[in-house]
């Protein structure tokens, strides 16, 4: 499970908006301190927009990682269903074997 989000999606909107749409860009340091958020979250938040919009191309959107976190969860899933059924068909390859002695 992840952890809580530290900032509420609303402010990351907003401060995503507010740096999109002034002309010019204004520092991202001291627009984070002007919200009361992290610098670095805030270019973070900035870089992951970018990426959505098709404006980077140096990291996957948010679209992609979230089916990448979802593919590795199931491949997670199958891989243990897996080492499940090759425990059974060898317990059961075992027990039908005739030349394996009863005690």
């Amino acid at each position: 499970m992840a952890p809580p989000k530290k900032y509420p999606d609303e402010l990351r909107s907003r401060a995503v908006r507010l740096y999109r749409e002034s002309e010019p860009k204004p520092v991202i340091r001291r627009l984070a301190e002007q919200l009361g958020v992290h610098p670095e979250a805030l270019r973070n938040w900035i870089r992951q927009d970018e990426a959505d919009r098709g404006q980077r191309g140096d990291r996957p959107t948010t679209i992609e990682s979230e089916e990448l976190r979802w593919l590795r969860r199931e491949n997670a899933e199958l891989k243990r269903a897996n080492e499940i059924l090759k425990s059974a068909s060898a317990f059961f390859a075992a027990e039908l074997d005739p030349t394996r002695r009863r005690s």
